[in-house]
């Protein structure tokens, strides 16, 4: 079957827009063929600077034909409706019609035929469309072109379209169409310095061949591996070690459609910046790799760049153009980290005062007292200092006011803990104003040290209750305060301190600390008594206090679900374990989560699951017949077949031994308790009718099957357990 090559040869696309790009353009193409009945084999995408290529293979030559039936007026209906359906279905008379049957009566059906295009006529429809509307990020008009009404508009300068559709073994045919005046043909053009004339090509094979030999390499990933490879080769040379940075490889591909990798080298003297600081100078400003001694792990005073042309003095002017850039670049980061090392981190903080944090939270200073208090209470609870804690932060977010971290952004922690070191902290106190921003996503590190421990529960707590006091929670897919990952970031770093900590008290201690009166509220107190009406205290501010510690835990609750379920645990089984609420303790949930999933696992879990529900179902029918609930105690006395008697003993002891050993925080024994029950609910719904003719009898049987319900609730609520 036919193949399609498809390029759309423009001036430089960004480098950040083009893997979607390529993607976009695939999936456009491929659904619209798809949309049209031309069902293909394959299809990949390429991008380099100045090009989108696509390739699909296996489409079919036509479009299958396509037959419908429409339905007509009834038989012996008004000339007027036979007339419009002999009009709408092209029929030359009723007798090229069929007759259907159904209980309204004979119709008349027409059969249409609809014969399918030519795929290269279809394709030549779809393109132009394809190119006009697609979801470029930012695009552009140009030339004259643009004063034109409707004109195109593209990421840049659109300069030819390649577009051929064939067998392998024919000469394929130019798919003709143009868009803005640019028509479609089979001319490409290769690397703009080294070989910028004009290439006639048919199909990929011949295209992709054809641009290697004009120093264009089409595969993005080919381009990649060249300058890896290239790279290490290089520090290899020369006895060093390329430290290895994927997302500055992709930036860089993105940039060259011929990759030409060189070494460049800088003064030593820099080379008293940090590391960090030196990389993120070279990475941010020239897109070069840094390369390190293998022997001590710290960078050389070399550097790995990526060039587009194989230059006629071997890149000696490449390299020196690149070296006097990056001089200048290190001298100034130089500077800003000796001029930060003079001003002590405690001496910056006056300046939060004018910085504000939110405009209903108050500034920066106010919050740092905040996370102070905080992580002081907190402290104790994780094995930390609580002298180190205040110091840490107190300290922890004053590099955020110096000049590297105002460069560079994302060396914000790191700054903080050399210049922590270098003004003499504590280890500890230094380490927090890194690691207390952690962790910043589902794949970066926990923070283990206690004080940073400490630390960055207090900053991601006040935040997340912070927030919540304000009513600025996340809803549905917008999160603009990154308050999830806030809360994932406290579950992941309890669940590895592996530390009990009760969170509503936390959560409570964090409300307490905001002020009665938030900026931009006129009376936060007026506020949450309207707000939260029912209050478990007295007093409006405890209201809110309570109820935002209560959503907070909920919120915590999802958060857990789905830390649990990327490990493997079924989310109905947090369910059933949260529905308790009588236990906040992350570390305990997860461990009262696990052994009910192994005893779910085992046949006694199972069956005893199976008896719950069951026990759960009649109730729920019998209630809402009767109107009213069968809570309380069942009467020994209306007990009349011995399995109702040996149910309510074995009820009892497994209810009192249950709750006895999740007292001692044994989930495993409390389960075991759960498990004697097993064998006499199998035989009380074996044996007993529940709903005796008896009402009297009915009723206290209806109460011993809330005592089922009632007794499981001591390990978890096994309504919420699916299966």
């Amino acid at each position: 079957m036919p193949d399609l090559l498809l390029e759309l040869f423009s001036e430089e696309i960004p480098a950040r827009m083009q893997a979607k790009a390529a993607d976009d353009l695939r999936r456009m193409v491929t659904d619209k063929l798809v949309a049209e009945g031309l069902v293909y084999e394959g299809a990949k995408a390429f991008a380099t600077p100045r090009r989108l290529a696509l390739t699909v293979h296996g489409i079919p030559a036509r479009q299958p034909d396509l037959k419908t039936e429409r339905r007509g007026p009834k038989i012996g209906a008004p000339d007027a409706a036979v007339q419009g359906f002999l009009k709408a279905t092209g029929l030359k008379s009723l007798d090229e019609a069929k007759i259907q049957k159904d209980a309204k009566g004979d119709f008349y059906i027409a059969l249409i035929e609809k014969p399918g295009s030519a795929a290269i006529d279809v394709i030549a429809e779809i393109l132009p469309v394809i190119i006009r509307t697609f979801p470029w990020p930012k695009s552009m008009r140009w030339g004259a072109r643009s004063a034109k009404s409707g004109s195109l508009t593209w990421v840049r300068p659109l300069h030819a379209i390649t577009a051929t559709f064939g067998l392998e073994t024919e000469e394929p045919d130019v798919v003709k169409f143009s868009v803005d005046g640019v028509e479609a043909g089979q001319t490409t053009y290769g690397h703009r310095f080294m070989a910028p004339g004009a290439i006639s090509v048919r199909r990929f094979e011949d295209y992709e061949a054809k641009l290697k030999a004009a120093k264009v390499i089409l595969d993005p990933q080919a381009r990649k591996d060249i300058i890896v490879e290239d790279a290490k080769e290089l520090a290899f040379a020369q006895g060093l070690e390329l430290v290895e940075d994927q997302v500055l490889v992709d930036e860089v591909s993105g940039l060259v459609e011929w990759p030409v990798v060189m070494m460049g080298s800088f003064e030593k003297e820099f080379l008293s910046i940090p590391d960090e600081v030196i990389r993120a100078t070279i990475r941010n400003n020239q897109k070069c790799f840094v390369v390190r001694d293998p022997k001590t792990g710290k960078l050389t005073n070399k550097f790995v760049l990526t060039a587009n042309i194989e230059a006629p003095d071997g890149g000696k002017t490449i390299v020196a153009g690149n070296e006097r850039v990056i001089r200048p670049r290190l001298s100034d980061a130089k500077f800003f980290y000796e001029t930060d090392l003079k001003t002590r981190l405690e001496d910056r903080l006056p300046k939060f005062e004018q910085i504000v944090f939110h405009e209903k939270l108050g500034t920066q200073a106010a919050r740092i007292k905040r996370i102070e208090r905080l992580a002081a209470e907190i402290a104790p609870l994780v094995g930390a200092d609580v002298e180190k804690t205040k110091r840490a932060a107190r300290l922890a977010k004053a590099d955020l006011l110096t000049e590297v971290v105002g460069e560079f952004p994302e060396l914000q922690g790191l700054m903080g803990k050399y210049y922590a070191l270098a003004q003499g902290e504590d280890a500890s106190v230094a380490a927090a104003s890194e690691e207390h921003w952690k962790p910043q996503g589902p794949t970066d590190r926990v923070p283990t040290d206690p004080v940073s421990v400490a630390v960055a529960l207090a900053d991601k707590i006040d935040t997340l209750v912070g927030f919540w006091i304000i009513d600025e929670k996340p809803t549905g897919s917008k999160d603009p305060f990154a308050l999830r990952r806030a809360a994932l970031g406290v579950v992941r770093i309890i669940l590895t301190l592996n530390r009990q900590l009760n969170l509503l008290e936390i959560f409570d201690e964090a409300c307490a600390l905001f002020p009665p009166r938030l900026p931009g509220e006129e009376n936060t107190e007026a506020y949450a008594a309207h707000r939260f009406s029912q209050s478990p205290d007295s007093g409006p501010a405890r209201s809110e206090r309570y109820y935002v510690s209560q959503e907070l835990l909920s919120f915590f609750a999802d958060r857990l679900k789905i830390q649990l379920r990327e490990q493997g645990a079924r989310h109905d089984l947090v369910d059933a374990v949260f529905a308790l609420d009588d236990d906040d303790d992350l570390t305990r949930i997860v461990r009262r989560v696990e052994a009910l999933g192994q005893f779910l696992d085992s046949d006694d879990g199972k069956n005893l699951l199976a008896g719950t529900k069951r026990a759960s179902n009649i109730l729920a029918i019998e209630e809402k017949k009767d109107k009213r609930e069968f809570d309380g105690k069942p009467d020994a006395a209306l007990y009349k077949l011995d399995e109702e008697k040996t149910l309510a003993k074995v009820i009892e002891r497994a209810k009192n031994e249950a709750y006895f050993a999740v007292g001692k925080e044994d989930f495993a024994a409390a389960m075991s308790a759960m498990a004697k029950l097993r064998p006499a609910v199998d035989a009380f719904f074996d044996k007993v009718k529940v709903n005796d003719d008896d009402p009297k009898v009915r009723e206290n049987r209806l109460k011993l099957l809330n005592e089922i319900r009632a007794a499981t609730r001591a390990v978890a609520d096994f309504s919420r357990i699916e299966g």
